[in-house]
C-alpha cells in the first residue's frame, strides 16, 4: 500500500493578472497548508502582483495574455509533484483543507476533486453567490469540477486543458477526460474562502466569464455535429444550472431571498452568451 499522500505532494498553479489586494494571501495561505510548490503564471500585471509573487512563490512564470487555459498550461507544465492543485488568485486555503481534499481523491480513486468556496460578506451579493454555490455546488459526486480544483498530476499534465479557450473552461476538459479514459470526479467538503468578490461589479465579471465560455463551448460542438438534443441541453444549461437546481436545493426561505439574485446571473449569463456569440 503507498503512502499517504500530504500537501507536500501537491504542485499549486496560480494565475493572476493584477491581483495585489488578494495575491499574497493566496500564497501565505499555500505555504501555510503546506504546498511546497507555488508557480504563479502572472499576465502582466502593473500593480505590484508579480513583486510579491517573485517573494513568496517558488516560481514566476509570464502569461502571454492568450487565456486561461494557455496560463494553465504553462504552469501545469512546469510542476513536479504527483497532485496538481488549480487555484484563483482570489482564493485562499484554511488549514487542513488540501488534505481533505486530498483524502477524498485518492481514497475513491478520483481523476480530480473541488472544493466548496464561500466568499465572506455579509451584503446581498455575497449572501446570493454563497447561495448560488451551495446550491450548485453540493459536495458528491459531479460530472464537471471548477476551481479549486485539485487533480492527478500525470493525468492533467498529459492532458491539459484547451489553450483556445479564453476563459480555461472546466467543462471541457473534464468532458474529454471522462469520454477518453472514465475519469471520474466529485465536489469535497473542503471549504475554500474567495475574497475580494463581494460587489455587484465582481458578480457582472463572473457572469461574462461564464457567458463567454458558454459561447466558445455552443460553437465548438455546433460545428462538431451537436444532435439536436444536446444542442437544447446546451441551451438551457445556464437555467439549469445557475437557477432551477439552486432553488430547488435551498431551503424554502432561502431560495425565496436568493431568487432575484439567481434570476439576474442567470439572465447576465445569457447576455453574454448572445453578446460573445454576436461579436464571433
Amino acid at each position: 500500500m503507498s503512502a499517504q499522500l500530504t500537501p507536500a505532494d501537491v504542485s499549486a498553479v496560480v494565475c493572476t493578472r493584477n491581483s495585489v489586494l488578494s495575491i499574497e494571501q493566496c500564497l501565505r495561505s499555500l505555504h501555510a497548508a503546506g504546498v511546497r510548490e507555488v508557480i504563479v503564471v502572472d499576465a502582466h500585471s502593473t500593480d505590484g502582483t508579480r513583486e510579491v509573487a517573485e517573494e513568496l512563490a517558488t516560481s514566476v512564470l509570464q502569461d502571454e495574455g492568450v487565456g486561461l487555459g494557455a496560463a494553465r498550461n504553462l504552469g501545469i507544465a512546469q510542476t513536479t509533484k504527483r497532485l496538481i492543485l488549480n487555484m484563483g488568485s482570489d482564493n485562499v486555503m484554511p488549514p487542513r483543507q488540501v488534505q481533505k481534499m486530498i483524502d477524498l481523491l485518492e481514497g475513491q480513486g478520483l481523476a480530480g476533486v473541488s472544493a466548496q468556496t464561500r466568499i465572506p460578506g455579509a451584503n446581498y451579493s455575497a449572501r446570493g453567490l454563497n447561495a448560488w454555490r451551495k446550491g450548485r455546488f453540493p459536495a458528491g459526486p459531479a460530472k464537471i469540477i471548477g476551481t479549486p480544483t485539485l487533480f492527478q498530476g500525470d493525468l492533467l499534465r498529459a492532458n491539459p486543458y484547451d489553450p483556445t479557450r479564453r476563459f480555461s473552461d472546466d467543462s471541457e476538459l473534464c468532458e474529454r477526460l471522462t469520454a477518453q479514459f472514465g475519469s471520474r470526479f466529485a465536489i469535497s467538503d473542503a471549504e475554500v474562502l474567495e475574497v475580494g468578490k463581494t460587489s455587484w461589479p465582481e458578480v457582472v465579471v463572473r457572469c461574462r466569464m461564464y457567458g463567454e465560455s458558454d459561447a466558445e463551448v455552443f460553437r465548438d460542438g455546433r460545428e462538431q455535429g451537436w444532435s439536436t438534443g444536446r444542442t437544447l441541453q446546451s441551451l438551457a444549461h445556464p437555467m439549469k444550472a445557475d437557477f432551477l437546481e439552486p432553488m430547488s436545493r435551498l431551503h424554502p426561505t432561502e431560495a425565496v431571498v436568493s431568487a432575484p439574485f439567481l434570476g439576474a446571473f442567470t439572465a447576465l449569463r445569457y447576455a453574454f452568451w448572445v453578446r460573445k456569440s454576436l461579436d464571433g
